[in-house]
């Protein structure tokens, strides 16, 4: 079963360079070295000045992380008979009627789910959703073999790797669920997935902030980009999901 940490992917090295910084800074502080009696002069501005630099490498992070951008559309064979899909394959909503479909194993029947044309089998992949105005969603990867008519459970051991939204709750699905806190504000959910390293990683686009990451993942077999922009409830979460170009400028 994959492990899972909140930290950024250890891999670039993030702790070290935050550690190089706070130690650096102690020391030009001369809190220490002269036996400073106040030393909540030296802990506040180092704990803004650690903020700050954790700020600039998630920032940092993030770039590298767009660079593996991929382009997906959704494919309406697999989505549920009450969502609607644009002609693009670009944004999904419910709809609120059930749709006259036929029935097939690759649709999703209980859930109001999607998933991509394209899947991914091997290197580095990243989309990004707008979620602006929903109250509930989530998005993710899930694997190909994913039980779609029936009820998958929607945790990594089930091959799931998901982000939820649930009005004032946001949660990473596992078993037990990752409670994250919930970004105020949060309009457009960046995903990146490492195959080959077991990563898949969720930032916050505007804000430019790493939500979490999921490592120590198992892939063995292909990978679907999904989305679920749940129901309208009463018109409050009308809006859809929409899968949107990535834009540096951010």
């Amino acid at each position: 079963m994959a492990a899972h940490h909140r930290s950024a992917v250890a891999a670039w090295g993030s702790e070290r360079q935050t550690g190089g910084v706070s130690a650096a800074y102690v020391k030009s502080s001369g809190s220490q070295d002269h036996g400073d009696p106040c030393e909540s002069c030296t802990e506040e501005p180092l704990e803004t000045l650690n903020m700050e630099m954790k700020k600039l490498r998630e920032a940092a992070e993030l770039r590298r992380v767009q660079q593996y951008e991929v382009d997906v559309t959704l494919d309406p064979d697999t989505a549920n008979y009450y969502l609607i899909v644009s002609e693009d394959g670009k944004q999904v909503h419910y709809g609120g009627v059930k749709n006259t479909l036929p029935r097939n194993p690759k649709r999703f029947y209980f859930f109001t789910c999607v998933l991509t044309r394209q899947s991914f089998s091997s290197g580095r992949f990243y989309f990004e959703v707008q979620v602006k105005d929903k109250t509930h969603w989530w998005l993710g990867v899930t694997r190909e073999s994913i039980d779609r008519p029936g009820l998958p459970g929607w945790t990594p051991k089930t091959g799931c790797w998901t982000l939820w939204c649930m009005n004032d709750v946001m949660v990473f699905r596992d078993d037990p669920d990752v409670r994250l806190p919930l970004r105020a504000e949060l309009q457009k959910v960046g995903v990146f997935v490492d195959y080959d390293e077991g990563v898949v990683s969720f930032y916050d686009v505007e804000a430019r902030v790493h939500i979490y990451s999921a490592t120590g993942c198992t892939f063995t077999e292909p990978l679907y980009p999904l989305l679920c922009p749940w129901h309208h409830e009463g018109g409050k979460n009308s809006a859809p999901l929409i899968i949107s170009p990535v834009n540096q400028t951010d």
